[in-house]
């Protein structure tokens, strides 16, 4: 472990309650190393003690199944400096867990994660603190309001825009009614090929005349109407309705 330990560093040396043996023999080697301060703590009662975030030049950790939840892994991350290595040592080989560390360590925000053997990993703690924060660069230009994002819905000071200003008066004129009118097979406003409902002929502009009542009454039916009027035989229609006549009909007798 010596090699990841530097003169002056300050090292927690994290064991197992499962495995003791060699932990102080281990942890002697590294303090005879010039200026070096050494923390050994137990992985059960590790989130009990009192470091702050970036404490820790190097963690060195004995590890097992209990010993590499994502909690204790994210507390590694927080005790170490940044671009500082953690150790992770399996004392005993667990196929199941060591196939699913690396993915488990990358998961969890570790970089530069290296499987040195078949039960050593080392991981380092990103470039920056846990928890910081960067100003944002808008190219030298100081942002304007139309560059900065308004994140709180409850500032009163937002600026809403005016559904009336979205509108101009053309928007708000009804259509005509006839403009709406739709072929009755197609159901477009596209006339079909034997089209008699009078759509084609709207559509190219050309109406064909509507014959006019003389007495106003040829929409009451046969009853009110006169032997030469053009609906005779016709049912009844609403005022103003239009009427499509076969030619027979509009033939004179």
């Amino acid at each position: 472990m010596e090699e990841y330990v530097k003169p002056g560093n300050h090292v927690l040396y994290v064991w197992i309650s499962k495995v003791q043996s060699g932990l102080e023999k281990a942890v002697s080697e590294i303090r005879q190393l010039r200026d070096v301060v050494v923390s050994v703590e137990n992985s059960e009662r590790l989130e009990d003690t009192t470091y702050t975030n970036s404490t820790f030049d190097v963690i060195i950790s004995h590890c097992s199944n209990d010993s590499t939840t994502p909690d204790k892994l994210k507390l590694f991350l927080n005790l170490v400096k940044p671009q500082k290595p953690v150790v992770f040592i399996f004392l005993k080989k667990d196929e199941s867990t060591l196939q699913n560390f690396e993915f488990q360590l990358k998961s969890s925000g570790y970089v530069n994660v290296l499987k040195k053997n078949n039960n050593v990993f080392v991981a380092e703690k990103p470039n920056y603190e846990i928890g910081s924060s960067v100003k944002l660069s808008f190219g030298g230009k100081k942002p304007t309001s139309s560059t900065v994002w308004k994140l709180d819905g409850d500032d009163d000071d937002d600026e809403m825009i005016n559904e009336d200003d979205l509108l101009d008066e053309s928007d708000k004129k009804k259509p005509d009614e006839a403009s709406l009118r739709v072929c009755g097979t197609t159901g477009k406003r596209k006339a079909c090929k034997d089209c008699s409902c009078g759509l084609a002929e709207e559509l190219s502009g050309q109406t064909k005349e509507t014959p006019k009542s003389s007495c106003g009454s040829c929409y009451l039916g046969d009853a009110f109407r006169c032997a030469s009027c053009p609906y005779l035989g016709m049912p009844a229609f609403k005022p103003g309705e239009t009427i499509q006549l076969s030619s027979d009909q509009l033939m004179s007798t």
